[in-house]
């Protein structure tokens, strides 16, 4: 098992190439992986504005607004119902998107797949919540509130975090951990294709 802390403040904001925003990565598989070669890649996005989405082909999306009002995604000519706060929403990166806020700017959790390569889920917890991480996947707990507390069993590492810091926990062998979180977070577990999520 691996373990990494992944602090908020130590993100670099880079620029959308449309101007639309900034993104900040939280990680990426493989790690220090650009957009044209991650597997699997999470990221926070500042979204200022209404406009077109950058196309990711060969790339599944989930984005879950953590802060902000919504918006309203048009994929591919349709108009889809308004995606509202906490509640995570997929669909396919080679899509033509645009996007329209329907209160002012907002943070989108960005989860980015690689398909034939992995696959991702993601949750909204708010309280106690538990998740096993078997040796051939990753749980990323990305805090949504401050004080977000997790141990790890075994071994018994914990430790706090506070908004949208995050704790990575990898399966690097056969035997299974426990993640424990206390508050609201995001829980994203990503394993490779093949494997049931």
């Amino acid at each position: 098992m691996e373990t990494r802390m992944l602090r908020a403040g130590d993100r670099i904001p880079t620029p959308w190439s449309n101007g639309g925003g900034v993104t900040r990565e939280i990680t990426a598989d493989p790690p220090g992986a650009g957009l044209a070669d991650f597997g699997w890649r999470v990221s926070l996005a500042d979204v200022v504005g209404d406009g077109p989405y950058s196309a990711l082909p060969g790339v599944e999306r989930i984005i879950t607004v953590v802060d902000g009002a919504g918006m309203v995604l048009t994929i591919d000519g349709e108009v889809r119902p308004p995606i509202l706060p906490l509640r995570p929403f997929a669909f396919p990166g080679d899509a033509a998107t645009d996007c329209r806020l329907t209160g002012g700017p907002l943070v989108n959790l960005n989860v980015m797949t690689r398909r034939g390569r992995a696959a991702a889920m993601v949750g909204i917890v708010n309280g106690t919540h538990t998740a096993a991480v078997p040796g051939n996947r990753s749980v990323l707990l990305v805090a949504l509130a401050d004080d977000v507390g997790f141990v790890l069993d075994p071994g018994c590492e914990k430790g706090r975090l506070a908004r949208f810091d995050a704790v990575l926990v990898s399966g690097t062998g056969t035997d299974a951990v426990t993640l424990r979180s206390e508050g609201r977070a995001a829980v994203i577990t990503v394993c490779p294709v093949g494997d049931a999520l």
